[in-house]
């Protein structure tokens, strides 16, 4: 045992245990004190980082929620729209429509009064035909002093003419 007391192991270790002995608790105060502080910083952190997580998962919900609002409006909008196309695509063709019936009786009745002025100029123009083959007709085969009495016969019977048509 006298040999132990020699070697400087020994003493180191005896020091070292010393060490910490008389100057432990003044030491492990306030290492335990940064160490306590240090855990309750962490724990902060963690508490807050919690919290922030938390946070965060609301206004993922939200932000998907909106989404899918956002989403469901856009289909809305869109189904609206396009029967709004639908409705305005058959107003505009039952329009159509009815114009093309308009113009078509239009013309029509543009092509009936062009008809009825075209027989109406043919009759006219017989008309005349008629008058001046009778006028030709009777200048040639009337004198001319019979033809005067003629009119003048034809002018004394008017007012008997014209009353016995009047009754």
């Amino acid at each position: 045992m006298s040999n132990l007391f020699l070697e400087p192991v020994f003493w180191f270790a005896v020091s070292f245990v010393l060490f910490f002995v008389i100057f432990g608790p003044k030491i492990w105060k306030p290492l335990s004190g940064l160490l306590d502080a240090r855990a309750d910083q962490i724990r902060l952190e963690l508490d807050e980082s919690a919290r922030l997580r938390r946070e965060a998962e609301q206004m993922l919900e939200d932000a998907t929620r909106e989404r899918e609002q956002a989403y469901a409006e856009a289909n809305a909008l869109i189904e609206q729209t396009r029967k709004q196309a639908e409705e305005l695509a058959n107003k505009a063709r039952l329009d159509a429509e009815d114009m093309l019936r308009r113009r078509e009786q239009m013309a029509r009745d543009r092509i009936a009064a062009a008809e009825r002025a075209a027989i109406e100029e043919v009759r006219a123009a017989a008309v005349d035909a008629a008058f001046e083959g009778a006028r030709l007709v009777i200048q040639q085969s009337l004198p001319a002093q019979s033809s005067t009495d003629l009119v003048d016969s034809a002018i004394a019977g008017l007012p008997a003419a014209l009353s016995s048509r009047a009754a």
